[in-house]
Parts: C-alpha cells; sequence; structure tokens
C-alpha cells in the first residue's frame, strides 16, 4: 500500500544539511577545547557517540523512517544526556565558562526536530528543554538576553520551524481537498451524461408522447415524469463532498431544480460562492421556480441560466407562459400576498444584490438575479451569527 506523501519532506532534508553543519562545528569545538578538559579521552569516546547518532538521524529522517514520535523523543533524549555529560569531562571552571561540551548549536537539532514533528508548542518545548540542560551544567539561569541571548534563539528556531512545517501540512490538505472536489465534480458531470442521454432522454420521450396521445396514456405520462425529475435530482443533487472550506456550487444547487419542464444551463466550471450566500440565492431562484409551476401555465416551460461574470453572478429564470398582467403584483401585496416582495426581491437586497423582473400579458416572466462577488457586510454578518 503506498503511503502517503509527507508536506513536511523539503523542510526535514534541509535540516538534515543544518545536522552536517553543527556536526562539524561540533567537532571542531571539540578539537579546539579537548586539551582544557578534565577527561579528553572520554570526551572523545562521546564525541564518537555524537557523530554516530547524527548519522543515524538523517539517515532516518531522510527516509522517513525516524518521522516518528518515539524517534523524536528518543533524540532529545539523546542530545540532553550529552550535554548533561559536560560536568562528566570538564571541570567546574571550565563549565562555568564555557558553553555545554556538545554545542548549544548541535543541540538545536533536537529543537528542529520537535518542531518539525509536533509543531511551534513541540519545537518551544524542546528548545526549553535544551536551555534548561544548560542552566543545569550553570547552576543558574542568565536573564541577560545581552550576552546570552541562546533561550531567545532557541525559542525562535522552535516557533519558525514549527510554523513552517504547520502551514506546509494544512496546505498540503488544502491541496488534497481541492483535488477531490476537482474530481467529484468531473465524475458526477460524466455520470450525468450518460445518464441524460440514455434513461432520462428515454423517459421524458415517454411523458411527452404520453401527453399527446391522452387518454389512459396520460397517468404513464405522468409516471414517466415523476421518475424523470427524480433521477435527474439523484445524478444532479450537490453531495457534501462538492462544498468545502465554507463554500457551495450554486450551479449543482440549480441542477436540482432540472425537469422535463425545467431546463437549467450552467457554465462548465463549478461557481462556487459562500454557503450562506449561495444558499440564499438558491432560495430567491427556487421561489421564482415555484411562481412559474404555479402561475406560468400548465404548458410553461422554465428556462434557467447560470452566469459567473466574474465580479457578479446571475440567474436567469425565464418562462414562455401567460406572465403577469399590469397591476397584479401591486394587487397581490395590498391583498397580503408579499412573496415576491421579500422570498425575492427582500433576499437579493439582503444580500447586495438585485432582481429585475420583466413581464407582461401573454410575454412570459423573467427574473434576472445579480449578486456581486464580495457580498454586504449584512450577509457575513448573518453568517457569523
Amino acid at each position: 500500500m503506498p503511503t502517503r506523501p509527507d508536506p513536511v519532506t523539503p523542510l526535514w532534508r534541509a535540516a538534515q544539511i543544518f545536522r552536517l553543519l553543527s556536526c562539524l562545528y561540533a567537532l571542531g569545538f571539540q578539537i579546539a577545547v579537548n586539551d582544557d578538559l578534565a577527561r579528553p579521552v572520554l570526551a572523545w569516546t562521546l564525541c564518537a557517540v555524537l557523530i554516530l547518532w547524527s548519522v543515524a538521524c538523517a539517515v532516518a529522517y531522510l527516509q522517513g523512517f525516524g518521522r516518528r514520535t518515539w524517534w523524536v523523543i528518543a533524540e532529545v533524549v539523546v542530545v540532553l544526556a550529552l550535554m548533561l555529560s559536560t560536568e562528566a569531562v570538564a571541570s567546574a571552571p571550565w563549565i562555568a565558562d564555557n558553553q555545554s561540551w556538545p554545542t548549544t548549536l548541535w543541540a538545536t537539532n533536537a529543537t528542529i526536530s520537535a518542531a518539525l514533528q509536533f509543531g511551534p508548542v513541540g519545537g518551544m518545548a524542546a528548545g526549553l528543554a535544551v536551555m534548561a540542560a544548560a542552566a543545569t551544567l550553570k547552576g543558574y539561569v542568565s536573564i541577560n538576553l545581552g550576552r546570552n541571548a541562546t533561550i531567545v534563539i532557541e525559542l525562535a528556531v522552535g516557533l519558525a520551524v514549527g510554523m513552517a512545517a504547520q502551514t506546509a501540512r494544512r496546505a498540503h490538505a488544502e491541496l488534497e481537498r481541492a483535488a477531490r472536489l476537482a474530481a467529484s465534480l468531473e465524475e458526477r458531470e460524466r455520470l450525468s451524461r450518460r445518464v441524460h442521454d440514455g434513461a432520462i432522454q428515454v423517459l421524458a420521450l415517454v411523458a411527452r408522447r404520453g401527453r399527446e396521445i391522452g387518454g389512459e396514456t396520460t397517468q404513464l405520462a405522468e409516471l414517466a415524469g415523476e421518475q424523470e425529475r427524480a433521477l435527474r435530482r439523484l445524478v444532479s443533487a450537490p453531495d457534501r463532498d462538492v462544498t468545502t472550506g465554507g463554500t457551495a456550487d450554486i450551479g449543482a444547487l440549480l441542477r436540482s431544480r432540472a425537469s422535463d419542464r425545467v431546463a437549467v444551463s450552467l457554465p462548465a466550471e463549478p461557481v462556487l460562492l459562500e454557503h450562506e450566500v449561495a444558499q440564499e440565492l438558491f432560495a430567491a431562484a427556487t421561489n421564482a421556480l415555484d411562481n412559474a409551476a404555479a402561475h406560468a401555465g400548465p404548458e410553461a416551460r422554465v428556462y434557467v441560466l447560470l452566469e459567473d461574470l466574474g465580479d457578479a453572478v446571475t440567474v436567469s429564470i425565464r418562462d414562455d407562459g401567460v406572465g403577469i398582467g399590469d397591476g397584479r403584483l401591486a394587487e397581490a401585496e395590498r391583498e397580503g400576498h408579499v412573496g415576491i416582495a421579500k422570498s425575492i426581491v427582500g433576499r437579493m437586497d439582503w444580500l447586495g444584490g438585485q432582481a429585475q423582473l420583466s413581464t407582461g400579458p401573454g410575454c412570459g416572466t423573467e427574473w434576472e438575479l445579480t449578486l456581486p462577488r464580495a457580498p454586504g457586510r449584512r450577509a457575513v454578518e448573518k453568517g457569523q451569527g
């Protein structure tokens, strides 16, 4: 079974370059101070352990099998043990005047590994452990940052490297989610085309011919029409996988309303809006479709067109029905029927968009719902509430 790629791999590789340089520095430091140490033979033995352990860590992290919690913790423990071994190889005056024997630069490898594995909190915790070992050797904690800024450096390294690793993992997760979304949409479109070219067209033909023939075949036509609509909703209804990062595809929502009387035309690419905004725009379009079904006439057809204009999204709902007579909307509002005023116009005003109605007796009805890409603050605030 293939393993998932590690998005932090480039950082692990860069860390091993730092490990090589810090090992060379530690070796140079050992050569320089060896004559001043109380037990130089023991110091060289521990230096060999340091080199071997560094090689083992480099191989483990580069190959990937060392990128485990237990290995990183083992590295921190080995680093602390080698730092504390300074008491065994050096005198008290030497310890008071110098850094720990393995050098804090080499010990920073443990901070970097912990940051890559556990993030900024783990990195800073390892940095504090390294500085605690150094303070144990000295017998005191230095708060003079002008003379000893090592603790600041350790914390900064743990924080910076940890945040870089955390950001890399999040970016990789977002990329994988986007890839899954694209694959899901592509598969949905493929299935929709195959079903549309087969079963849906047959059912639509049966429904249309049944109504034309009339008589006993009318019931068969109605059943075929119901099954066609159900099948359209099944193959085109938006599923949870195409909603990601708080956004929804308004095209997928509109496609769910397609039927033998409602034709939906969409762009080739998904039209993503904030989830709350997409739901409100879909609700306004749904109200317009319901009005057409109720008032346009039994033979009327409805055409839905979605356009992504870049800085705005437009949904047009047009029917070829009987239209709305002059003054009928005002009369309906006086009678208390405020569906159009509140469900369509009111929703679009609230979203920061606009709804335009074109109609007339015998001319059908057309709604044009236009929504800017950057809705007003009211939509955002409601989404947060």
